[in-house]
């Protein structure tokens, strides 16, 4: 399963090499990370990429990685290294559009991280391998990736409640809204015969996403 494809370890090189340089070199990461006003005022769209290669730091990038390196090699064998890849950017794109749409009015607001991107990435491979099983340093035995993937948008409810860093939650589940639906229309048949993982990521993750937008008024 970690026999990692040249697209995960080209990403995983970009991601190491963009968040060092952001950890020695604060002006790098403030022209590169993702942040309201630049983007929707000043029209610097890049952000909306290059904020996705940097992160606060090793924790944040470490976990990000790990997660992406742990989907993302039979993602890739699955799917051909052009189709891995647009799955990768779609997830990004989608995941830091949604935190534009939870942050619109507030033009100082700042996030990084490969959150998104990851998100659709474990989300995909959850839709076309859930049976596949995860392994976690703290734990003897691998979990199921529909249970992983619970944890990890938890983690993300979580961030988003706390609000308190720099860590880009909002994006997790724009990102895994965005993965999954790629993998269902690339693969239809996964809808039908791994329905039940499907339901029980995607549902409560859907149910916070509507409570989230009715909470910040993105109704009306």
């Amino acid at each position: 399963m970690n026999d990692i494809g040249p697209i995960s370890l080209l990403i995983i090189i970009a991601n190491f090499s963009a968040s060092y340089k952001g950890f020695n070199n604060w002006q790098f990461f403030n022209q590169y990370k993702f942040n309201i006003g630049e983007i929707l005022v000043g029209k610097d769209y890049k952000r909306l990429l290059t904020s996705g290669f940097l992160h606060v730091d090793w924790t944040h990038l470490l976990f990000n990685m790990f997660s992406f390196f742990s989907f993302g090699a039979i993602l890739e064998r699955q799917l051909g290294g052009i189709s891995f890849l647009l799955l990768y950017f779609a997830s990004l794109l989608a995941g830091n559009v949604f935190a534009i749409i939870m942050h619109k009015n507030n033009q100082h607001y700042s996030a990084v991280g490969a959150s998104g991107a990851v998100s659709g990435i474990i989300f995909a491979a959850i839709a076309l391998f859930p049976e596949i099983r995860i392994g976690l340093l703290f734990l003897p035995i691998g979990i199921p990736s529909w249970l992983f993937g619970l944890l990890y948008i938890g983690y993300s409810i979580y961030g988003i409640k706390a609000n308190n860093d720099n860590i880009g939650h909002e994006a997790h589940l724009g990102g895994a809204f965005s993965g999954m639906l790629v993998a269902i229309l690339l693969y239809p048949h996964a809808l039908f015969e791994n329905y039940t993982p499907i339901l029980l990521t995607i549902v409560p993750s859907s149910i916070f996403f509507f409570i989230i937008l009715k909470k910040n008024n993105l109704f009306g």
